[in-house]
């Protein structure tokens, strides 16, 4: 059997990044740019105000206090979005709102704050005011924003190869990018398989379960940024699996639950190895130990063929999810030209004794919590492959090493995070 480490390197050499596609700006929020962002503006593109209050010449406040204001003549009102056309001349000064471009002639401004008399301080835009008193000195700059501050005209204000979050969206929102070049999303098709499970709209037979595996992992599909396509359920029967397998078409990666242990009726990684190009079946892990992965042609709409992975995950629900945070993900993050495939890891003292009998790597499913500057990592309960309520109730996997036959609670452990949110559903 593979080591963990030994099954991901086998799957992600395999694993090619996909072309880009041109998408609009917000629906290209997890996306990986394919692009360097060049800009053809100064951003902010004038210099602009930071506070409300008046654009003044700094000279003009010299020695200015609040006992001894120094009196200016208000000459004009200028909005954000408008511009002034007067000129603070020597004894004038222009009352200006944030975000305002500031007048010819100002150098600084002197927030309400810093001036003489209430009514001023408040005044609306369509109130005059022909004078006011500055109570303090203002520097060369104070309260400006310079044009091009942000972001210089001609400067590269983002590199090919970037994560796209808010605040990249946001920055090239204000370039005035409507649609942005990004590795494109990954299309993962789902094809549950066996005899003793019904879809989730229907009425559940004795003796049968539904098909909760497709639904955790369409959902860890999309929450990793690619697009899960439901195929439904292929029954224990070669031809039928064949079938289906042979409907697939215009996907990126597929994705088969259950059907790759040593049952007699466990036919997907015997097709694979007949199929396709069948690379490993069994890694040392637990749970999770039954994980097929190979490579298989598939059809798409324009008469093509291509090869594209499979991996085969246990049917138990746990097992299922769990090979896919360590195996699925990071080959779907690589397929969208991602860098950082690793989910974050930290060390935390397990409040639970763990014992490992059978040689196999170790994720039980734990509630993490910080108490008193450490992290403590709590057993969700029974730790059994098809008992989803230990993945509903976790936040992080403790990892309990081949090489270990038994961690004593109290011992400090590496603890795999799912989620970084300490709220947990008790």
């Amino acid at each position: 059997m593979l080591s963990v480490e030994e099954a991901l390197e086998k799957i992600l050499r395999k694993i090619n990044i996909l072309e880009d596609e041109s998408v609009p700006l917000l629906d290209s929020l997890g996306q990986v740019l394919d692009e360097d962002i060049i800009s053809d503006i100064d951003v902010p593109p004038l210099d602009n105000s930071a506070m409300d209050g008046y654009a003044v010449r700094s000279q003009d406040t010299i020695g200015a206090t609040s006992k001894s204001p120094k009196f200016l003549r208000v000459i004009d009102t200028v909005m954000a979005g408008s511009i002034s056309r007067q000129e603070v001349v020597p004894g004038t000064a222009i009352r200006i709102m944030t975000g305002a471009p500031v007048p010819a002639g100002a150098d600084s401004v002197v927030q309400f704050e810093d001036t003489a008399e209430e009514p001023r301080k408040t005044a609306t835009a369509d109130q005059t005011v022909s004078e006011v008193g500055i109570l303090a000195e203002a520097k060369p700059g104070r309260n400006v924003r310079r044009a091009g501050e942000v972001i210089a005209r001609g400067a590269t204000s983002l590199r090919k190869g970037t994560v796209i979050r808010p605040a990249e969206i946001g920055l090239m929102a204000s370039l005035g990018k409507s649609q942005v070049k990004a590795i494109r999303r990954p299309v993962v098709a789902i094809l549950a398989t066996g005899d003793e499970v019904t879809e989730i709209n229907q009425p559940l037979p004795e003796g049968k379960i539904y098909n909760s595996n497709t639904y955790s992992i369409a959902g860890l599909v999309k929450r990793y940024g690619c697009i899960p396509k439901i195929l439904g359920i292929a029954r224990d029967n070669e031809d039928e699996l064949v079938s289906k397998l042979r409907q697939v078409e215009d996907v990126d990666m597929l994705l088969t639950t259950g059907g790759v242990s040593m049952g007699d009726y466990d036919l997907v990684k015997d097709i694979l190895a007949r199929d396709g190009d069948m690379v490993f079946w069994k890694v040392r892990v637990k749970p999770g130990k039954p994980l097929a992965f190979g490579m298989i042609k598939i059809n798409s709409k324009r008469g093509l063929t291509k090869t594209i992975p499979h991996l085969g995950l246990p049917g138990n629900s746990v097992s299922c999810m769990v090979s896919f945070e360590l195996f699925v993900r990071p080959a779907l993050l690589k397929m969208m030209g991602k860098r950082q495939l690793a989910k974050p890891t930290i060390e935390a003292i397990i409040e639970d004794t763990v014992k490992n009998d059978d040689g196999r790597r170790i994720y039980d499913r734990a509630i993490i919590e910080r108490r008193n500057g450490h992290y403590y990592a709590r057993l969700t309960g029974p730790q059994g492959s098809g008992i989803l309520t230990s993945m509903s109730l976790a936040n992080g996997l403790v990892l309990i090493p081949e090489d270990r036959k038994k961690v004593n609670k109290g011992e400090v452990v590496q603890v795999l995070m799912l989620d970084w949110n300490e709220e947990v559903n008790l």
